[in-house]
Parts: C-alpha cells; structure tokens; sequence
C-alpha cells in the first residue's frame, strides 16, 4: 500500500460524514502537501475495488465514501444532504434473499430519507 493510498483510506475511515473526493483531497494535502485530485480518485477507486471503502452515488455529480465496509444502512436528510449511518438491530442478509428467491446476490443497498433532526425544526 503507497504513502497516499494509506492517507486517503485514514482520511476515509476516521470520517463519519461520508466525504466527498474534494473533501478528502483537502484532508490528504495536509499530510501530503504535493498530492494532486487525480491521485485522490484513483486511489478511491482502487481502494473501492479493494473492497476498503464504500462509494456511495445517488446519482448525482459526484460520489460519497464510506469507511465502513460491513453490511449498512443510511439515511440521506433531502434538506441539508447529511447523510447518517444507521446501525440497526435487523440486517437483510445476501443469503436470506438468495435462498428466499432462488437468486444470486452480488449487492444491495437501502437507504432511508426524510429530514434530520436540525433540519427538522426549522
């Protein structure tokens, strides 16, 4: 593992805001003044197919990372766009579904949205 590809993986995983690459990249120059937003994204990418982090895209212009790789949920306030971890006492299980249906599971994903508490009392 490079010196940059450690960095942007201990940016990601001390984060719990679920960072942009633009945020990261920010976070990596002050312990790698030289490194470039090229470098960034393509160590998100390799750390991504690693299975290290998570990226996250809503479709929109750019992607979210997540430090933790276990199986998660979140939920995206559609006010302010914080997103949140939810750590929930159930977890759909690839193997449940995949006996429950006869299929073969790669992935899921869920996610929940609404309003955050801030967001909540305005």
């Amino acid at each position: 593992m490079t010196k940059q590809k450690k960095i942007i993986l201990e940016v990601v995983r001390s984060s719990n805001i679920h960072p942009t690459a633009d945020w990261i990249y920010e976070q990596a120059k002050k312990e790698l003044p030289d490194i470039s937003l090229g470098t960034v994204y393509r160590n998100l990418k390799l750390l991504r197919d690693m299975g290290e982090i998570l990226e996250l895209n809503w479709g929109s212009t750019f992607s979210r990372y997540d430090g933790i790789t276990e199986n998660h949920y979140h939920f995206v306030c559609k006010k302010c766009g914080k997103i949140m971890d939810l750590h929930l006492r159930f977890n759909i299980s690839h193997e449940a579904v995949e006996k429950a249906a006869s299929i073969n599971v790669e992935s899921h994903r869920l996610e929940f949205y609404g309003a955050c508490t801030s967001c909540d009392q305005d």
